[in-house]
């Protein structure tokens, strides 16, 4: 629901500034580095000393660089399959090192090996997310189904979590809680989403082969 209804608005919200961005001549490949890197380094750099409003701050403002570089490669109609390739790896980075600065945290000061190891799920099973309908189309199988936690999902309960329970160190009371509730739900929905998505693939295989042994069956009795 994220990706079809956010993304269609924020698409037609950011287009001047995508627009602007190429009458600079800067590329969307560039855009897509650099959004990659300001979103790790805001990870890795605050998330690990539990500074969690500016690290979600930082992250937020680089993570919309993932909508502008394709509309700007579409304006400039210049889409194609190396930036597609590259905006899926890098998207998988990002991914990592907003989970990986989490259970850092929870690893170190944050004290709480529980919450370390669902950060971990979090990151593991999201990369599997992803992977399980490249995998799928790659072996010529669709894999109609969007599953419970996507990334968009994964995305905003977790920031939105982080970012409000950040307000604690302004003082703000009774809100440090949200992130590990929110990494609860993102890692249930993210192993929730494997197996919808394993299941739908395993269907289509089986009705492939089918398909395959009565064409094969039919060609014999010609």
């Amino acid at each position: 629901m994220l990706n079809k209804y956010a993304r269609a608005f924020f698409t037609r919200v950011l287009t001047p500034f995508a627009a602007l961005l190429l009458r600079w001549g800067v590329s969307p490949d560039a855009v897509t580095l650099i959004g990659t890197a300001g979103s790790v380094a805001g990870a890795l750099v605050f998330f690990p000393r539990g500074e969690f409003f500016w690290g979600t701050i930082t992250i937020t403002l680089f993570i919309f660089s993932d909508l502008v570089d394709g509309n700007m490669a579409r304006q400039a109609g210049t889409s194609n399959k190396w930036g597609a390739f590259l905006d899926s790896t890098l998207d998988r980075v990002a991914d990592a090192a907003i989970f990986g600065g989490l259970a850092l945290w929870y690893a170190g000061k944050g004290d709480n090996d529980l919450l370390c190891a669902i950060s971990v799920l979090c990151l593991a099973s999201g990369q599997v997310v992803s992977y399980t309908k490249a995998r799928a189309e790659s072996l010529g199988l669709p894999c109609d189904v969007s599953g419970l936690v996507e990334r968009a999902e994964r995305l905003v309960i977790t920031l939105v979590a982080a970012g409000v329970a950040g307000l604690h160190t302004f003082g703000v009371p009774y809100v440090e809680w949200l992130l590990p509730v929110a990494l609860w739900l993102v890692g249930v929905g993210s192993v929730v989403t494997v197996l919808q998505r394993m299941l739908t693939v395993r269907r289509e295989a089986f009705e492939a082969a089918a398909l395959e042994a009565r064409a094969g069956s039919t060609a014999g009795e010609s």
